[in-house]
């Protein structure tokens, strides 16, 4: 989905260890646990590249809808994929005022909703579109 050059972005201006894009690349892989708080701060900056966070730093649905469209979702899924983040935000306490955390349970909670579903992507997929964008 093009992550690579806004998450080498936010890297760059975050100073966040290669650890980050470890824990991208296996962002899906079942049974594998993030833990690391600089993963949120990154996904929170990626989402604020992609244009997905409103001004309160909350997921704009309106475009989070649009952005999952623009990446082969039909209206049913993206509506389905921007509930089940709205959802895991709803369910996840804030953690001490830290919105990377905050991210990074949002994240783990969302890709376990994922898998429930069997929407992940598969590892083969995954390889695939790091390749495309090298």
């Amino acid at each position: 989905m093009n992550f690579a050059k806004p998450l080498e972005d936010c890297k760059k201006e975050m100073d966040l260890p290669d650890s980050v894009t470890t824990d991208f690349y296996n962002f899906w892989k079942e049974g594998y646990e993030f833990t690391n708080r600089q993963t949120g701060c990154a996904i929170l900056c990626l989402s604020s590249k992609l244009e997905l966070l409103d001004q309160e730093m909350k997921l704009h649905h309106g475009k989070a809808q649009e952005f999952a469209k623009k990446h082969g979702a039909d209206d049913a899924m993206a509506k389905q994929l921007v509930d089940l983040i709205h959802g895991c935000s709803r369910s996840t306490p804030d953690v001490t005022d830290d919105p990377c955390m905050k991210a990074l349970n949002v994240a783990k909670c969302f890709k376990a909703k994922i898998h429930e579903l069997n929407w992940a992507p598969s590892m083969d997929l995954v390889v695939g579109e790091v390749l495309a964008e090298v």
